[in-house]
């Protein structure tokens, strides 16, 4: 068993993902079409919550969170946040940092809201990353979070190994798996947030070829950043190989992306408490029995 204070195992390339955000840079603002829905819906459910947040720091959009529609919302300070510099730079986030999640160059109760697009999937140290989170909030403050979860690209996660180990007579990850949401909103409770909650979308992308989903993968900066993926270029007939596997994915129907939002607020008295255990005073089965009987 690991040890609580030994370093998690590294499961992420960092500088190639970094790299990976880098080339994404000049196409990410108008073509990542997943990071933008990601976008919208962290906007949507912002908009439910009747709160002024006056400082914000945002993980990964790269622009798509305009600062004119937090500003509408009374917000004075915002931060933006990457892996990527390039990234920042092409969205025009002013004033801007490079940083991995899970290390954070944020001092604690700085912010009255965070939000992430689209990046804790890939970073080694999640729980940590969460918790250096919910620290940098206010009391009260809100995080909510998007990333790829569960069941996303599973059929091509599959037909990718299998077309490989046809061709090769092994295989190499190509596509790392994701946390399933329940387990996700566990990790909400660890690292201390109050009111957790965590839920799934099932999108569901239609692509004409497998050129074309490649091309959207790469626009968001999703290329395979695995520690132990295998760092030789694939041969001509390796790569037609996967290629054709993913053309009969796209052809067999939509490509399933499941995107896991996290909502959590820091700590603070105010807040709703949970009922202790035994303290109801009414009774569900009773409850039951008399709609029953009505």
């Amino acid at each position: 068993m690991m040890r609580p204070d030994a370093a998690p195992p590294r499961i992420f390339d960092a500088p190639a993902r970094r790299r990976a955000r880098a080339r994404a840079a000049h196409v990410f603002a108008r073509e990542a079409y997943l990071c933008a829905r990601a976008a919208e819906d962290i906007l949507d459910r912002l908009a439910a919550v009747n709160r002024r947040f006056e400082t914000v720091a945002i993980i990964g959009d790269g622009g798509l969170i305009s600062d004119q529609a937090l500003f509408a919302r009374g917000t004075t300070r915002v931060l933006r946040g990457d892996v990527s510099r390039e990234l920042l730079s092409a969205g025009g986030a002013k004033p801007a940092t490079a940083f991995a999640e899970d290390a954070l160059p944020l001092a604690d109760g700085a912010y009255d809201a965070m939000f992430s697009v689209l990046t804790l999937h890939a970073v080694d140290d999640l729980p940590g990353a969460l918790a250096q989170i919910r620290r940098a909030l206010k009391p009260d403050g809100l995080f909510i979070g998007a990333l790829f979860s569960g069941e996303t690209l599973g059929r091509e996660r599959k037909a990718l190994l299998a077309a490989e180990a046809e061709a090769t007579g092994g295989a190499s990850p190509r596509i790392f798996p994701f946390a399933d949401v329940r387990d996700l909103g566990g990790l909400l409770q660890r690292a201390g947030f109050a009111l957790p909650v965590a839920d799934a979308d099932r999108v569901e992308v239609e692509y004409s070829s497998a050129a074309r989903l490649i091309e959207d993968l790469r626009a968001c900066g999703e290329t395979n950043v695995l520690a132990k993926r295998d760092r030789r270029p694939p041969s001509r007939a390796l790569a037609g190989a996967m290629v054709g596997a993913l053309q009969q994915c796209v052809e067999a129907g939509p490509v399933l992306f499941e995107i896991a939002t996290l909502t959590g607020w820091a700590p603070h008295e105010s807040q709703q408490k949970p009922l202790a255990p035994g303290s109801a005073r009414a009774s569900l089965s009773e409850a039951v029995l008399k709609g029953t009987e009505g």
